[in-house]
């Protein structure tokens, strides 16, 4: 309902204007001239459209001065509303009503998905990374050019809004979506995104963008789980290259995207079998002897133990990391169920 009164906003007035200066012509010859509906009617309608036809009658003193009225009030009025609807269907803007029609449909059908804010620098790299890992999301853009080239293309789901309203929020699923991630180039902007999604769905992980330090800590406040500040990380990645260049470069080549490529992954507890549930690492990693290494493990309070020790144990909402060759992850991925479909 919201989307199509958005997109129908201008034609709506345009024809609540052509509808009442219409109504006012009526009511006002049938009241001052005496004249039946058809003859109010056909008045109205040649003193709007000044094409100059008879008088139906001669019009009194307060007819002429109203004539006069309506003429002055309609001129621009029966104008623009008359401009607006030729625009409209000349233009073909209907059709983008029923291409966004059609397009939330679609995202009425998400479950699971993963909502990103902003189309810009840093939303086009975390939507390639999404389709990397055919990850289903949606895309919610307010600028006309992208929107254009997003209709033209087909190649995304979007949502056109602004996302610090919470209509367009739920109009993008967010009661149903796993993620968000907000990359506007406003913090405060960010920081208003992140309150409504939390509010809006609790269970929803947040990552937001950050441009300047002292706003990490509010957006963490207001919910954010992670907080990324690209220009930050960039530099340091830079320096690093000069400190330490074959350790960054060891690390360029470890990758978590692309099935034939991939040599990091993440084993949740819910993808280890029953029988090594409870159970410590050791017993996974000699009972499995694929050649991958056992590098990290998330505990369920979200710490990280990098190297962890093999007594460990594997507790409800505790993750492994493991490295290896992509055919060693690929075989790792066969024995847990893992898919990244």
């Amino acid at each position: 309902m919201l989307l199509s009164y958005r997109l129908f906003s201008k034609i709506y007035f345009a024809l609540f204007l052509l509808v009442g200066i219409i109504l006012i012509g009526v009511i006002g010859y049938m009241s001052i001239q005496g004249m039946s509906f058809l003859d109010a009617f056909y008045m109205t309608i040649i003193t709007v459209s000044t094409v100059g036809f008879n008088e139906v009658e001669t019009l009194g003193t307060e007819g002429k001065i109203f004539t006069a009225f309506l003429i002055i009030m309609s001129f621009g009025t029966f104008a623009y509303a008359l401009t607006s609807i030729s625009k409209y269907l000349l233009e073909g803007e209907y059709r983008i009503y029923f291409k966004d029609f059609q397009m939330n449909k679609e995202v009425e059908k998400l479950e699971g998905h993963i909502i990103v804010c902003g189309y810009g620098r840093v939303g086009t790299q975390a939507v390639s990374e999404l389709i990397a890992h055919n990850k289903e999301y949606v895309i919610i853009e307010q600028s006309s050019d992208l929107l254009d080239k997003f209709r033209a293309t087909k190649e995304h789901l979007f949502i056109e809004g602004n996302a610090t309203s919470d209509e367009t929020l739920e109009l993008a699923q967010i009661n149903k979506a796993s993620a968000l991630i907000t990359t506007l180039p406003s913090d405060a902007d960010n920081l208003f995104v992140v309150l409504s999604a939390k509010e809006l769905n609790p269970r929803l992980k947040v990552i937001s963008r950050a441009s300047k330090s002292s706003s990490v800590k509010k957006l963490k406040i207001a919910g954010a789980n992670n907080v990324i500040m690209p220009d930050s990380l960039g530099g340091t990645h830079m320096a690093s290259l000069v400190i330490t260049p074959d350790v960054i470069e060891f690390l360029d080549h470890i990758t978590i995207q692309g099935q034939s490529q991939i040599n990091l992954e993440e084993i949740a507890f819910d993808n280890i079998p029953e029988n090594y549930k409870n159970k410590t690492i050791s017993n996974i990693a000699n009972d499995f002897d694929t050649g991958c290494n056992i590098v990290g493990y998330k505990t369920p309070d979200g710490d990280f133990i990098v190297n962890p020790k093999p007594d460990i144990l594997l507790v409800p909402g505790s993750k492994l990391f493991v490295l290896g060759k992509p055919e060693q992850i690929s075989e790792i991925n066969k024995i847990f169920g893992i898919t990244h479909a």
